[in-house]
């Protein structure tokens, strides 16, 4: 029996498929749909259970065999395939090109055809002033980081890293054994095993500073293991404090640069979001430096400690000379 999430969308082509085909032979359906003419014969039996509410005589699907032959005699309503609407073909092709201009995520060759499969398909049900594009620019630094990290990886060589990480405002450099480039939310990340931390890390791309391809082998020890990104790039950590943050125009790119959740769009530009934090040092400086761009809402302690910085900053103001 195959998996229920490969069979629902069989069935759903197969009416429009046997309605083209009256008098097909069972085993060419089972040959263009890659199963077993059995797995055919236990699809048939479930449609003839399907069709329009009421499940009556005149309602349900109704089929007729000769032989080794099917023919639908009654579809019911289903006499189109399943096609993808406009948004879900858009959306689907920004993610394609997305994965196009990231080498080593897949088989660049197929995503190049699934792309121009579904821009076949959808023709003109695109509807009037809809772009499909990828509104993100790599920086010419990002590019050449993912370059030489592409490069790597092909060539599983190790990686000396030069990087930035903003939760401890430091730049530190290791060596790494890359594992895998990772596409998530449009930004890249660099998943290797990180000899200096002993263990699996992720590096985005644009905050490495710098990078060397080694000529030592790569060699990720037998239990690194993958990342789970099926619930999110970045889980809780029960030692990080959580700052509500509201971000006027001006500063919503530290709602881009920095892991955030729970964004609320406010109007005119403005949103709140939950920004989470190791070091309320570190914390301070970030938002003094934004300045009138931001709110502090809390928590208390933080927002205590932000009033002292910037009231401090503003007596020793006041006692510089005039000019």
């Amino acid at each position: 029996m195959t998996a229920s999430t490969d069979r629902l969308p069989r069935l759903l082509a197969l009416v429009p498929y046997l309605l083209a085909r009256p008098g097909v032979p069972i085993d060419e359906v089972a040959e263009d749909f890659e199963v077993t003419p059995k797995q055919v014969r236990k699809d048939l039996e479930l449609l003839w259970m399907c069709g329009l509410p009421g499940y009556g005589p005149g309602d349900l699907i109704d089929l007729s065999f000769e032989g080794d032959t099917v023919t639908v005699t009654f579809d019911a309503g289903m006499s189109r395939p399943l096609r993808l609407t406009a948004a879900e073909a858009t959306s689907l092709l920004v993610a394609l090109r997305a994965l196009a201009d990231t080498p080593g995520v897949a088989d660049q060759d197929a995503v190049q055809r699934a792309a121009a499969k579904i821009e076949a398909a959808v023709g003109q049900a695109r509807p009037a002033g809809v772009a499909v594009g990828l509104a993100v620019r790599e920086a010419p630094e990002t590019a050449r980081v993912r370059d030489a990290v592409s490069d790597g990886l092909l060539r599983k060589r190790a990686l000396h890293l030069r990087y930035y990480t903003p939760s401890r405002d430091e730049i530190s450099e290791r060596v790494v054994d890359p594992m895998r480039i990772l596409l998530v939310e449009g930004r890249g990340y660099l998943e290797a095993w990180c000899r200096a931390a002993d263990g699996v890390r992720l590096f985005r791309l644009d905050r490495i500073d710098a990078v060397e391809v080694l000529d030592e082998p790569a060699a990720p020890p037998p239990h690194a293991t993958p990342t789970d990104t099926s619930e999110g790039l970045f889980q809780p950590d029960p030692s990080q404090r959580t700052a509500a943050l509201v971000l006027e125009p001006d500063a919503r790119w530290v709602s881009e640069y920095y892991p955030t959740d729970g964004l609320v769009e406010l109007g005119d530009g403005r949103a709140r979001v939950l920004m989470r934090y190791a070091d309320t040092a570190w914390m301070v400086r970030l938002l003094l430096g934004l300045g009138g761009e931001v709110h502090v809402e809390g928590p208390p302690d933080l927002v205590a400690a932000v009033t002292r910085q910037a009231e401090a900053a503003l007596r020793r103001a006041d006692h510089l000379p005039a000019t």
